[in-house]
């Protein structure tokens, strides 16, 4: 049986509402940035197609933002109906996402690199491993690991049935 990586959100909230309260920040963090997407003027870049038009990037970005929407409500609904399975896909792709953060820091400052800004490269390792990687993955990475942890007891009361007691142990 896996464990709890934590046994409280912040130390005074439970798992159950620091997992709803990380999908309704998941929601709300979507909907800004789609809003900022087609209404900001900023140049977004694809690693793989770079020759795409700004308006197909642009909507690949937002039909990621929409289903990061869909699996947080359903991560909200397995949370309130107490469904692991419904929770499954938000904590799989919520660990890969905290990967790409981490793969697209250390890629940006390659390129940076390449293209030779050797200080714009450097400044974004930095600010982007130090700052980014203090405060917005692993605000993000803390997240995951409520959200994983009450996954994981919904899991473990699942297994072995919703009233059973804990085992005995001397």
């Amino acid at each position: 049986m896996a464990q709890p990586l934590v046994g409280s959100c912040c130390r005074c909230y439970s798992l159950r509402g620091g997992s709803i309260a990380t999908g309704i920040l998941g929601i709300v963090l979507s909907i800004i940035s789609i809003i900022l997407i087609f209404t900001v003027r900023i140049d977004f870049k694809t690693i793989l197609m770079d020759w795409l038009p700004q308006n197909v990037v642009k909507i690949i970005y937002a039909l990621n933002l929409v289903m990061t929407i869909l699996i947080s409500l359903l991560m909200i609904l397995g949370v309130v109906k107490k469904n692991h399975i419904f929770m499954m896909p938000w904590v799989v792709l919520g660990l890969m996402l905290a990967i790409g953060l981490l793969i697209s820091v250390i890629f940006n400052a390659v390129v940076y690199y390449i293209d030779g800004f050797v200080l714009g490269g450097t400044l974004w390792l930095v600010i982007g491993l130090i700052a980014v990687g203090e405060y917005l993955v692993v605000i993000y990475v803390y997240l995951w690991c409520v959200v994983y942890s009450y996954f994981t007891t919904l899991k473990n009361e699942n297994d072995r049935g919703r009233y059973a007691k804990q085992p005995y142990r001397r």
